[in-house]
């Protein structure tokens, strides 16, 4: 069993649920270290003075936040850790909503929310309960010293737990898109070919077929290293290319439905029918 990375209580009105919250995801990403050319050595970062030249240790630094050009102000720990939220022991839920009143966009991190031996009973009153609603709870917790907006949601037999992004944290959309789009138009008979080549890549879900491709080639690279085996170069791929420019749009739908089509027989897509 995983262990849990926090332990408390998740409230519901005066129910108390003693849980523990338990990683949901392992991210695989491969990380390398900065070594010498000739591998003999881990190298590591210095922190020094780039005027000067002057070296120090993490005992001499301090924190700072810039309020101008090349200006500092010094913050003193003892002031941040009396802004720091009180290290509680509760994940309190204080609200329901539906689950399409949040956009994905404010999920962060999940984790599984696991009730302990003598919460069960209690644990599974409350799945039941938000089951059978069809709502997901809104709560706030404090886990290493940082408050968290959370959902916590039906996940198969139990509930796992969305940290997200506060309201303020997210983008405007307004400041990345280009203006020209909300004035851009459709075309008809476009739309029409797109929404048949929409229909026919539509196919059941199966992340499992979906791989990192990248990923599982460097682990390959680094078994064969590991096992002191000769490593061949692999061929030079088309991602220095500029990317091509569509300049026909229909043509370039049209030949994409063909492609995404399949073949005439089980699972053939019906073709939309024209509306007139």
């Amino acid at each position: 069993m995983p262990r849990p990375i926090w332990k408390g209580s998740l409230t519901f009105g005066l129910v108390n649920i003693p849980v523990q919250l338990q990683m949901a995801v392992r991210d695989k990403m491969i990380n390398f270290h900065l070594m010498s050319k000739d591998g003999a050595c881990r190298l590591r970062r210095k922190l020094y003075c780039p005027e000067t030249g002057k070296e120090f240790d993490f005992g001499q630094t301090a924190r700072g936040i810039e309020i101008g050009k090349g200006e500092y102000a010094i913050m003193d720990e003892s002031e941040i850790k009396k802004l720091k939220p009180a290290q509680g022991r509760a994940i309190e839920i204080t609200q329901f909503i539906k689950f399409e009143e949040i956009d994905p966009i404010y999920f962060d991190r999940a984790y599984y929310v696991v009730p302990t031996e003598s919460s069960i009973k209690s644990y599974k009153l409350l799945y039941d309960a938000m089951n059978k609603s069809g709502r997901i709870a809104l709560a706030h917790f404090v886990m290493r010293e940082r408050q968290y907006l959370c959902a916590i949601r039906i996940y198969i037999d139990g509930l796992v737990l969305h940290t997200m992004h506060y309201a303020d944290e997210v983008l405007a959309l307004d400041d990345a898109l280009p203006t020209a789009v909300e004035r851009a138009k459709s075309g008809p008979k476009e739309l029409e070919v797109a929404g048949e080549l929409i229909d026919a890549m539509t196919r059941p879900l199966d992340l499992s077929k979906f791989k990192d491709d990248y990923r599982q080639e460097l682990e390959k690279l680094i078994d064969e290293k590991k096992h002191g085996r000769k490593t061949v170069e692999a061929a030079d791929d088309q991602d220095g290319r500029p990317l091509q420019r569509t300049t026909n749009l229909m043509e370039a739908l049209r030949r994409s439905l063909v492609t995404s089509r399949p073949p005439h027989g089980n699972g053939r897509h019906p073709r939309r029918r024209r509306v007139h």
